[in-house]
């Protein structure tokens, strides 16, 4: 019997949309969020290959020669100074003035004697080896060699690489975590070769006259970077008692031919030298950039 209602009819060529998962729209939503996820797991994958991947932009540059690391060290100096070196300062600081370890690519610190051997040539064993102290000859706490580093843990690290040289006469260390002044002055009341600390603390001992510079013959820069980055040239606070430390006690020492600079590290690549703050000779740069 009918209702009296007219019943309704489909149009023609449109079929019933069902309900549940097999809606179309139900799946398109389904399907989008997976493809988000998958895209953020992509995204994700790719960022940490261009961090952790092995990639050309990662692959270690040539080692500077030693007028680059001198050109690259001065600029550094002019611009932390806000100073321009005259024309004939530059004249007189010679390339032979640097000691040159950039042949050590991995700069692996167990090396590091030889090259601190070779820097002194055959009196090497009596200017870093002997413990004796000769009055009137040998200035007890005056090193031959001293160390410069970011923090006390390089400072040990880095003498380590000397520990052979150092079984007579011991290395001091010159820094202020666990040790204090005090202490550190009566050591260098002895006859010191090698000894390793940093900015602040030398800068300290000098002025009290407990550290003589009147044998010193190599100043090692530690220039290797943290993990943040940060080398003994970057890293604000001891950057800025690096340069007040260099400025008040040993570039005149540079200047002179009195000194020779080791910069333990690797120097900035090409692309850094170009900066404003560094500038090259265009020879050096072409090197460079090769």
């Amino acid at each position: 019997m009918g209702s009296g209602k007219p019943e309704k009819t489909q149009k023609p060529g449109r079929t019933p949309k069902p309900f549940g998962p097999n809606n179309p729209k139900s799946q398109s939503k389904f399907k989008k969020k997976t493809n988000t996820k998958n895209t953020a797991n992509r995204q994700i994958k790719t960022k940490t290959t261009s961090v952790t991947g092995n990639n050309k932009n990662n692959q270690p540059s040539q080692p500077a020669s030693p007028s680059q690391q001198l050109r690259y060290f001065l600029s550094q100096f002019e611009s932390a100074n806000g100073v321009q070196l005259s024309s004939l300062e530059l004249e007189s600081i010679k390339d032979s003035c640097i000691l040159d370890v950039s042949q050590e690519l991995g700069q692996d610190v167990m090396k590091l004697e030889k090259h601190i051997k070779e820097a002194f040539g055959a009196k090497w064993k009596e200017e870093l080896c002997e413990g004796k102290h000769i009055e009137w000859k040998i200035e007890a706490g005056s090193p031959a060699v001293l160390v410069v580093a970011p923090s006390a843990l390089r400072s040990i690290e880095l003498l380590r690489g000397m520990r052979t040289l150092t079984k007579e006469c011991h290395a001091v260390k010159l820094f202020s975590k666990h040790m204090k002044i005090d202490e550190q002055v009566s050591l260098l009341m002895n006859r010191v070769n090698i000894a390793s600390g940093t900015p602040s603390r030398i800068k300290k001992l000098i002025d009290i006259e407990a550290l003589g510079l009147s044998r010193l013959s190599v100043l090692l820069l530690d220039i290797h970077t943290d993990v943040k980055g940060y080398s003994l040239l970057t890293l604000p606070q001891v950057r800025d008692e690096f340069w007040d430390l260099y400025k008040n006690y040993f570039h005149q020492q540079l200047v002179k031919g009195d000194l020779r600079i080791c910069l333990y590290g690797p120097i900035p690549n090409g692309n850094e030298f170009k900066g404003k703050s560094v500038e090259l000779a265009d020879g050096d740069r072409e090197q460079l950039d090769s």
